[in-house]
Parts: structure tokens; C-alpha cells; sequence
């Protein structure tokens, strides 16, 4: 009998356990799918249809260059430093200017 108690609590905690994770992980889900929307919002208000089938292309080849060049055109925008809509011309330009910071150049010196 005292090992049925245990073991029924034992279940009980493990279930309590199993629906709270299951809580957690709904409420997180529903927070990255509300700051996405808010994300594309944004995008859609600064980037012409052209610049955002661009940025898609990016986010195909490169996605960690798309999440940065997406962060970047929002602190932009939340700036207040974009006027207008940006075309894919102005994607490209940007794009430029982010890569242009990032590459690396190594050297290899040999001894002779």
C-alpha cells in the first residue's frame, strides 16, 4: 500500500513536471512568433516587395546574413534614419557595406 502512495505521487510529480515544460515551451513559441510578426511588419513598412524577395534570397543562401541585415534595417528604421521605402537597390548597397566589414584576410608568411 505505502509503495502504491509513493509510486501514484511519483507519476503525479512527473506529470506536473511534463505539463509545465510543455506550458514553458508554448509560452516561448508564442513570444518568437509575436516578435517575428512585429519583425516583418517592420520589414514591410521600410522594403519594397523587390527587397524583400532579395532578402528571402539571402536568408536561402546565407540566413545568418539575412537575421543581421534584417536587425540592421530595423535599428534603422527604429532610428528614424530610413525615409521612404528601400528598394533592392538600397538592399544591395547595404548588403555591400556589411560585407565589405566583415571579410578576413589571412596571410600565410612562410620561412625560407
Amino acid at each position: 500500500m505505502e509503495e502504491d502512495k509513493e509510486l501514484e505521487e511519483l507519476r503525479r510529480r512527473k506529470l506536473e513536471e511534463y505539463q509545465r515544460r510543455i506550458a514553458e515551451a508554448y509560452e516561448k513559441e508564442k513570444e518568437r512568433k509575436e516578435i517575428e510578426e512585429r519583425k516583418q511588419a517592420i520589414l514591410r513598412r521600410i522594403l519594397t516587395p523587390d527587397a524583400r524577395s532579395r532578402l528571402e534570397n539571402i536568408r536561402l543562401v546565407k540566413p545568418e546574413l539575412a537575421d543581421q541585415l534584417e536587425l540592421y534595417l530595423i535599428q534603422l528604421a527604429s532610428a528614424g534614419r530610413i525615409k521612404g521605402m528601400l528598394d533592392e537597390e538600397d538592399i544591395k548597397k547595404i548588403l555591400k557595406s556589411i560585407t565589405s566589414t566583415q571579410e578576413t584576410k589571412i596571410r600565410i608568411l612562410r620561412k625560407e
